[in-house]
């Protein structure tokens, strides 16, 4: 899980969120949602390289919409594609040894996934 600042212009990293079941999951994350006021939810949506959508993005799919009602704020997707390679690219050019990047990649993807979405929102003004 990521967060950004309040100008969302930078995403950083909260804990890795360890996944228990749905209905637990969404209240966890809703319980997040209001703790830290987010205004907005971004999911990473798991595309195959073709950009088609494979059992894992129903998933994904059926969460956002178990979370739409519990947020009462917007959650939205975006294309996850790449994250976890570019994460543990990022971790080994770092220096994290092997036993630590497998700790980190999550976390890290998850900051590259609100990064990108970011930064497209401040082009697209």
């Amino acid at each position: 899980m990521a967060l950004s600042d309040e100008t969302e212009t930078l995403a950083s990293g909260l804990p890795t969120f360890a996944r228990v079941g749905p209905r637990k999951d969404v209240k966890a994350v809703a319980a997040l949602v209001r703790a830290h006021e987010v205004g907005e939810v971004v999911v990473g949506m798991p595309r195959r390289l073709d950009g088609t959508l494979g059992p894992q993005a129903e998933k994904v799919t059926a969460f956002m919409q178990d979370l739409r009602g519990p947020v009462r704020v917007p959650v939205v997707e975006w294309d996850e594609r790449f994250t976890s390679v570019m994460a543990t690219q990022a971790l080994i050019e770092g220096g994290v040894s092997r036993r630590d990047r497998k700790a980190s990649v999550d976390k890290v993807s998850a900051v590259l996934i609100l990064q990108s979405y970011l930064d497209y929102r401040k082009q697209a003004t």
